[in-house]
């Protein structure tokens, strides 16, 4: 005898499913083809979900993501929050680096330490948290601008300008252009002592539910002790830490 497939899924399994499936779909026969539930059991998960504030009716016989489960998706945009689930990734990416880890935040058109992690080098790096560094000339501020839609990309950049900040930091539009589209091939921004002197850095954005830039996570150095060569060898472990800070606060996922 057959059992149906719905049947053997735990009920904690079946409302995942159905709350996962509500961030792309509306309709009940739509939810029940991509989560492979019936769809008097979708209907009855959903009248649950409405009485609990988690999902709504949209008024024209569909459904929507509910105000409270919005909510506990916004707190990950707080920046206590964020660094509280994001500090453990950071702790190992120190750990595996051996260098200073920075997690920053977009704010406005700024971005915000909102933590860091000192390396075991005997160079301390001078940021702080809750200092405000500029987007275009810090790798956390081109990888938060690479992840950008081209019209707020376009926008953000004719509010802030390209002030010079080092003798390396790209002032011209079109080369900067170019320097973001490479990043966001290749995954991540490098700050090539563009905010200061003697200082290289390397970062990968945080994307949130939204599919939005969030954030971004970094390591800095003396240039000297981050050569390229070294660069293509730690990268990735800075994507993937960014990455695992996307998926921690159910991120969209990197494009």
């Amino acid at each position: 005898m057959n059992v149906p497939a719905d049947a053997r899924r735990s009920a904690i399994g079946k409302l995942t499913a159905v709350v996962e499936a509500l961030g792309t779909e509306r309709r009940i026969a739509d939810i029940a083809a991509a989560t492979g539930l019936a769809a008097s059991t979708v209907h009855r998960i959903l009248r649950e979900l409405v009485a609990l504030g988690w999902a709504r009716d949209d008024g024209a016989h569909g459904y929507l993501l509910g105000a409270r489960l919005l909510v506990l998706a916004g707190q990950a945009s707080d920046r206590n929050t964020l660094s509280r689930i994001a500090h453990p990734i950071l702790r190992d990416l120190c750990h595996r680096t051996g260098l200073t880890v920075h997690l920053g935040m977009l704010t406005g058109d700024e971005a915000v330490y909102v933590d860091k992690i000192e390396g075991r080098g005997s160079y301390h790096m001078r940021s702080r948290i809750g200092v405000a560094v500029p987007l275009h000339s810090t790798a956390i501020g081109k990888a938060l601008l690479a992840a950008m839609h081209d019209e707020e990309l376009n926008a953000t950049l004719d509010r802030t300008g390209l002030a010079a900040r080092t003798a390396h930091t790209i002032t011209d539009r079109k080369r900067l252009c170019a320097d973001l589209a490479e990043a966001r091939r290749r995954g991540y921004a490098v700050d090539e002592e563009e905010n200061e002197l003697d200082t290289r850095c390397i970062a990968a954005g945080v994307i949130d539910h939204r599919g939005a830039p969030l954030g971004a996570v970094s390591i800095s150095a003396l240039a000297f002790e981050l050569d390229r060569d070294l660069v293509d060898e730690l990268a990735p472990l800075v994507v993937a830490a960014a990455d695992a800070v996307s998926q921690a606060i159910g991120g969209a996922g990197r494009n």
